[in-house]
């Protein structure tokens, strides 16, 4: 899924203003959260065995990391960047674990994972959120 279907998406549930005009750490931010939604709605969806709308979930989840962990920059990020590549390839694979063996503990896992960085990046100062788009207009 592009970023403009994320775009479609939300605007499709009323947060179209939310995404069309938020910066690039808001955009992260809202592809997380719509990540942890998504898993916690697919681990809903194995206990009540609604197993079509889990695999739907699941694939929403996975199309979000695959464009999370492709935009990493792995030049600028170094190391952090090369962690966080690996541990979005480790949730993929968890993932799809999950999905094959309708495995809440997979999912549950993920979302921990997920809601880890999801925290450390919200936790970002404001201040530092600018630093490399003032470093790119100086």
């Amino acid at each position: 899924m592009s970023l403009q279907s994320y775009a479609a998406q939300y605007r499709n549930t009323g947060l179209s203003s939310a995404v069309m005009e938020a910066d690039p750490h808001r955009l992260v931010a809202l592809l997380l959260s719509g990540a942890c939604e998504r898993l916690r709605l697919a681990e809903a969806c194995v206990v009540r065995g609604d197993l079509a709308r889990k695999g739907k979930a699941i694939g929403e989840v996975s199309a979000i990391i695959g464009h999370l962990n492709g935009s990493l920059d792995h030049e600028a990020g170094g190391e952090i960047a090369g962690s966080l590549s690996a541990l979005y390839d480790y949730v993929q694979t968890r993932l799809i674990e999950a999905n094959l063996h309708n495995d809440p503990a997979a999912l549950r896992e993920s979302l921990e994972l997920l809601g880890e960085i999801e925290s450390a990046w919200n936790a970002i100062p404001s201040e530092q959120r600018q630093v490399p788009a003032m470093a790119a207009a100086g």
